[in-house]
């Protein structure tokens, strides 16, 4: 079995362009066009779905950014758009979970805040790109890594509001 180095490379820059496009807009935009995807709806348990942070702009900016981006790197611009749905649902079920965990919106949640962002994509792209398991798990462990880097670099030059 060989690994898929320069697709794996791809891919994760793929991913952060999906994961990083909410927090482009919101920085480019501020408040604007944001309305939060829950509309302010509660939880059975009384907390909100997924918060204010979560926002209608956030997904779509991440889902056009993506297929531009995959179309840029060779994949096409339906992966793009998979990447970005399936990005989107690992960092919606990543704040449901901190809600019911009472963390605060924004807050850091390591491990949670970065693998279903990362694996849902790749396990959704695996029949198309053909990647094994080992692939996805490496595509995990760059996008892990990468997003910690990049998001201590954005915050340094007041992107991001912490440096997580």
């Amino acid at each position: 079995m060989s690994i898929q180095f320069l697709t794996i490379a791809r891919l994760a820059i793929l991913l952060a362009a999906a994961n990083g496009a909410p927090v482009i807009a919101t920085w480019l935009l501020g408040h604007r066009l944001s309305c939060p995807l829950d509309d302010g709806v509660e939880f059975a348990d009384g907390k909100p779905l997924f918060g204010k942070s979560k926002t209608v702009r956030g997904v779509v900016v991440s889902i056009l950014l993506s297929a531009a981006a995959a179309s840029l790197l060779g994949f096409g611009w339906k992966i793009g758009v998979a990447v970005g749905s399936a990005s989107m649902a690992g960092d919606l079920l990543s704040s449901f979970v901190k809600r019911r965990l009472n963390l605060a919106p924004s807050s850091r949640a390591t491990g949670l805040d970065q693998i279903p962002e990362s694996l849902f994509p790749l396990l959704v792209c695996r029949g198309a790109l053909s990647l094994s398991m080992l692939d996805i798990a490496i595509g995990v462990a760059v996008f892990f890594a990468g997003e910690v880097i990049l998001s201590l670099l954005l915050y340094k030059v007041h992107i991001r509001d912490r440096p997580y």
